[in-house]
């Protein structure tokens, strides 16, 4: 599928694809922008990653940008954030993720776009859009998360138990998802929910309260 008319439309994807080419680096929206501009909501906040420094990018579009624009950065989790506008963009390079049995804290190693989609929670958020002039406006689609739109279904991109012991608040994340969009839950993923509902023991209260 290709999506790069509603991109063309706003000047802001061309300066990060722009900026990224300067850079010698791949990127790509992701997440809940792209799904949104599928399911045709609103929504002003656009996720970017990269096949390198997300800090860097945010910082070369920043520069580009002809604007005064400040780039938050968080190091600690190597990603940026700034504002354009009406547009909230964070930028992130892609990662490959693995997790300790006790622990939502990942361990995070550099990685490629398919990494980057595998560690997602669901395949309608493992959705993502090339900003690469020889593809642009791409929908790249490794796990059905279109399919799954136009059915109204939550579903993890790998075995649910995997998505779901490595990070057991995504569980809670399904059910939000299924109230908010109107969705089902898959029923192999929602087994695993049952299956695994104690693994919840590990997300602070906090986080808890957050994500509801």
């Amino acid at each position: 599928m290709q999506l790069a008319q509603p991109l063309q439309e706003n000047p802001l994807f061309e300066l990060i694809a722009r900026s990224a080419a300067q850079q010698g680096v791949e990127a790509y929206v992701i997440g809940g922008f792209v799904r949104d501009l599928l399911l045709k909501r609103p929504s002003k906040d656009i996720d970017v990653v990269c096949v390198g420094s997300g800090i860097d990018l945010a910082r070369r579009v920043a520069g580009n940008s002809g604007r005064q624009v400040e780039v938050a950065v968080f190091q600690n989790f190597g990603t940026a954030m700034l504002r354009l506008g009406e547009w909230e963009v964070e930028f992130v390079g892609a990662r490959r993720e693995s997790y300790q049995r006790d622990s939502r804290k990942p361990i995070v190693e550099d990685g490629t776009l398919e990494d980057d989609q595998n560690r997602r929670d669901f395949t309608i958020n493992a959705l993502a859009i090339s900003l690469q002039a020889q593809n642009f406006g791409e929908l790249i689609d490794p796990f059905g998360g279109l399919r799954d739109l136009d059915k109204k279904i939550i579903r993890t991109p790998l075995d649910p138990e995997i998505t779901f012991s490595d990070d057991p608040l995504r569980m809670m994340r399904a059910v939000r998802f299924a109230s908010q969009l109107g969705f089902d839950i898959e029923a192999d993923t929602f087994d695993a929910i049952r299956r695994m509902k104690d693994r919840i023991e590990i997300v602070s209260r906090e986080r808890i309260i957050e994500e509801l």
